[in-house]
């Protein structure tokens, strides 16, 4: 109700009482949709806020103001040295206004997302300035039109057959739930009169309450159980509601967001914590491919040209095992492919057990940093913890006409193929040979570098974001757990007459990552970009 009639009437004389005969001596704007005035009366300096980003309507009349040094600007000139003479309420109007001297008329009309601060001149019909000049209709606004006189006999009120809203339209929702719950739709049409005299006699003589509903803090006039504070001074009580609605509802608002974004990189870390464990136990318990190789060799003689598999017996667990080949492969060609997968077993058990410490470790800073964020409880402590801990991550926006797209993470860049071309131009024409070369192991993707430029080792969130980046621009972009190879850039080399994007390499390594795309999020689906 702080936006209400029936709260003005009472807040526009204590305002009166505190600044008239004051000088405003200041107007400016810091932000975009608030609108600050600084008025000196007797050598006390006293200040008008007005906030009036929808849904955020809020007034306050600070005694204390400290203006930006930049990205400030000063507005309604013409008020300046003016006097004021008088702070009055529209008749049974969200709106009142400041009269000044000159004969000029400040307006603060509180119409919700159409509120506004208008400067009416005495030589003018309509406005001469707008605070908010995108609300076009204001633009031809008589002053006289913010008022309108209510009839409220019992005459009015019998031929309107008791409805509350149509006979007074500024109740608002508080007063309305207070009739609601004394039974008023289906009272007589006397004893809902009595009703709204009642609800009349409380609002003349009100307590100003704060209350919570559904996690927002509003103002009521109207008694009620365990308010938040209760305050005689409307000035007060407005004061207090803008601090807890918006100064103390962002602070809330931003540590909220900053909540929520750590404890869902603790919940990802936590799945990729277990499918990677899934996996590790997988690859230590499962048999080795080496041993169907070793079944492949033994029974040679079991494939016939043209077949496309065979049926052989399984020496290793007395068990019969189905053999399918490709297209034109041969049974020697797949088994030393099997041979290669459990060659390279034991290097992804290895580098799955060092990711997994590795996270490990990052699930416990990040659980340090959610109770050091819980423990906040003011703006300055917040501001220092995103300074200290929230890194960007965010695509460079230098991207275009490059054949690579950009990305940076703490304090790295990473450059990722955009086509097959892109992938050989990159190769070609801007990587350095000490850059760290990645790719999806086997499978057709994007190429990705990290720049090293002389720096020390590559940490391992670094290599794992890359290695991710790299399994999601690629066909393994829908796997749980994918290997990405990697080597520094001087160990790759084109063949002459080889497919684009294909190259040879030498001294890879392999990380098992999760695909993350450029979001950070895991990718859900098995679209991949083809290398």
């Amino acid at each position: 109700m702080h936006l209400n009639y029936h709260f003005l009437r009472f807040l526009c004389p204590a305002l009166e009482k505190e600044f008239m005969g004051g000088i405003i001596t200041s107007c400016f704007s810091q932000s975009k949709d608030e609108l600050i005035l600084e008025i000196s009366s007797q050598g006390d300096i006293r200040y008008v806020r007005a906030h009036l980003l929808p849904p955020d309507i809020y007034l306050s009349f600070p005694v204390q103001f400290q203006r930006a040094k930049r990205n400030s600007i000063d507005l309604f000139s013409e008020l300046l040295g003016d006097r004021i003479e008088g702070v009055k309420v529209m008749d049974f109007e969200r709106a009142f206004y400041f009269l000044l001297e000159s004969g000029k008329k400040l307006v603060f009309k509180l119409h919700g997302n159409r509120s506004n601060v208008l400067l009416f001149s005495p030589e003018n019909g309509g406005p001469l300035l707008l605070f908010r000049n995108e609300i076009s209709e204001d633009k031809s606004l008589r002053f006289e039109d913010l008022f309108n006189p209510l009839d409220l006999s019992w005459e009015r009120f019998k031929s309107l057959e008791g409805n509350a809203s149509q006979f007074l339209p500024t109740l608002g929702p508080e007063p309305r739930k207070w009739l609601k719950e004394k039974g008023y739709p289906e009272l007589s049409l006397e004893e809902k009169w009595k009703g709204i005299q009642e609800v009349l006699d409380l609002l003349d003589s009100p307590l100003f309450c704060l209350i919570e509903e559904q996690d927002q803090v509003k103002l009521t006039l109207l008694p009620t159980e365990n308010p938040l504070k209760t305050f005689a001074d409307p000035i007060e009580a407005v004061n207090e509601l803008f601090y807890i609605a918006l100064v103390r509802g962002n602070f809330n608002k931003d540590k909220n967001r900053l909540l929520k974004n750590l404890q869902e990189q603790i919940k990802r870390t936590e799945n990729y914590l277990q499918k990677s464990r899934e996996k590790l136990s997988e690859l230590v318990n499962s048999p080795p491919p080496s041993q169907l190789a070793d079944v492949i060799m033994a029974n040679l003689h079991q494939f016939f040209s043209g077949q496309t598999g065979a049926e052989l017996d399984n020496f290793y667990t007395g068990e019969k095992v189905w053999v399918k080949l490709k297209r034109n492969q041969k049974p020697q060609d797949l088994a030393e492919s099997l041979y290669r997968k459990s060659k390279n077993r034991q290097l992804e058990i290895d580098q799955l057990e060092k990711t997994l410490a590795a996270k490990e470790k990052q699930w416990e800073e990040l659980q340090h940093k959610l109770e050091e964020l819980a423990s906040i409880e003011e703006f300055r402590g917040l501001k220092s913890y995103q300074r200290e801990h929230i890194k960007s991550e965010q695509a460079n926006p230098k991207n275009t006409g490059l054949p690579f797209r950009v990305f940076e993470f703490e304090g790295y860049t990473i450059w990722v193929g955009k086509s097959s071309k892109d992938n050989d131009e990159m190769i070609r024409r801007y990587i350095h040979k000490d850059d760290l070369w990645l790719h999806a192991r086997q499978a057709a993707g994007s190429h990705v570098v990290i720049r090293t430029k002389g720096m020390p080792k590559i940490p391992n969130p670094v290599l794992e974001r890359a290695a991710g980046l790299a399994a999601y621009y690629s066909k393994l972009k829908s796997e749980t757990l994918a290997p990405v190879i990697f080597t520094e850039a001087k160990y790759i080399r084109k063949v002459k007459g080889s497919p684009a994007g294909a190259v040879m390499v030498d001294r890879e390594k392999v990380v098992m990552v999760a695909p993350q795309g450029p979001d950070g999020h895991l990718a859900k689906d098995g679209r991949g970009e083809r290398s």
